[in-house]
């Protein structure tokens, strides 16, 4: 049976540069897995090209079977979030996280409960009515998780949505990202937190160049700092090793 995220020799250039060279992986359903790499090598080309935000020269991407390579990002059953949250600041909590559902035609007493499913997971209950710019970087980060999930999709796509965040919120943040997996939820992330990689992914993955250069399991990849050091420098290699002592 093939992985339930498929991605078979994908390439992306953007002009005469290849950005993506003939990049292959598979995720299992409900897994989590995070790219690594330094900047420029690719991974969040990856990630939009998984999205529908960048369409792949050759190569395809399918997810539980269906070639999705040429689908519109709406039509994916995906839903990515950045780095930056993109939260409507003249909206509520419940209405950021309703947004999605409102585009989708959802009726009022289905969205309001599908919200308050929402909070209770992101242990956000009683902020519905609060405004967003009233919260902190953690509380914001939750809210924009909330949107992406309110519309129940298939898969979750994360562009370092850890970075800004104290160290306090994002050992808060570990667990709610745990128990979005814990819902069946397959999980792509981009991070650079390497703690929260060490506690969250199960496989990874390292782009060099738009190529997969090393992937296995974050203990394996822990244990091999030349692997790490030569692709991503010593500080990488040390940031990884310091997350796997503290797994």
């Amino acid at each position: 049976m093939p992985p339930y995220l498929s991605i078979d020799s994908i390439t992306v250039s953007y002009g005469a540069t290849r950005v993506l060279d003939r990049v292959s992986l598979g995720v299992e359903r409900g897994e989590m897995i995070a790219l690594l790499g330094s900047s420029g090598c690719g991974k969040t080309t990856l990630l939009r090209s998984i999205a529908g935000f960048v369409l792949p020269e050759s190569g395809t991407i399918s997810i539980d079977g269906k070639d999705i390579t040429r689908l519109p990002p709406e039509a994916r059953e995906t839903a990515m979030m950045f780095q930056s949250y993109a939260l409507w600041p003249h909206m509520s909590v419940a209405d950021n996280i309703a947004y999605g559902l409102r585009m989708r035609a959802w009726k009022k007493d289905a969205m309001a409960a599908r919200v308050e499913e929402m909070l209770k997971l992101l242990q956000l209950e009683g902020f519905g009515p609060r405004p967003v710019t009233q919260l902190s970087g953690g509380q914001r980060q939750r809210v924009a998780l909330g949107r992406a999930l309110a519309v129940d999709p298939r898969l979750l796509l994360l562009d370092e949505v850890l970075a800004g965040l104290n160290p306090s919120e994002i050992r808060d943040m570990v667990p709610v990202i745990l128990a979005i997996r814990d819902r069946g939820v397959t999980i792509v992330m981009i991070e650079h937190v390497m703690q929260a990689v060490m506690s969250l992914a199960e496989q990874i993955y390292v782009l060099v160049e738009g190529r997969i250069v090393a992937q296995g399991p974050p203990a394996h990849i822990a244990a091999d700092p030349e692997v790490i050091q030569a692709y991503l420098g010593a500080g990488a290699a040390a940031r990884l090793a310091g997350g796997a002592n503290g797994r």
